[in-house]
């Protein structure tokens, strides 16, 4: 029997500042999780805090996902197929609260966006499609 989805995934490439987290994405990060997830362990964390780079080099990480973990680049290493779950280990390595992580991909100090979201969040009103740009 033939799988149907809800949305095709063209759709989903349509939506305006979203990348949707999916199996071709899960693959092209593998190895950014595979890193995000021995940060769970503390000797590993340590290993990580003492040197970096070193700690970066034992993952066959693409080079651009090593710049911007070292960047803590939140944005850019969603862009490069990581998800928010394995990447706030990194955030939660260095004292980051799960509230900074995400602020930190929204321009706005963690602050002002736990404001925005005890209010309610962001407008659902405005551009809900990228080809509605055109």
């Amino acid at each position: 029997m033939p799988r149907t989805r809800l949305y095709s995934l063209d759709e989903l490439d349509d939506i305006p500042g979203t990348l949707v987290f999916n199996a071709r994405r899960s693959r092209q990060a593998y190895h950014l999780h595979k890193f995000c997830m021995s940060l769970m362990q503390e000797d590993n964390r340590a290993a990580f805090r003492s040197d970096e780079r070193a700690y970066l080099d034992r993952f066959r990480m693409t080079e651009e996902q090593k710049q911007a973990v070292l960047a803590r680049d939140l944005t850019r290493l969603i862009e490069l197929g990581g998800n928010m779950y394995f990447l706030v280990k990194i955030a939660s390595t260095d004292g980051w609260s799960a509230q900074k992580a995400v602020s930190s991909m929204s321009g706005m100090s963690a602050e002002d966006y736990a404001k925005m979201m005890l209010e309610g969040g962001r407008s659902p009103e405005g551009l809900r499609s990228k080809r509605e740009r055109n």
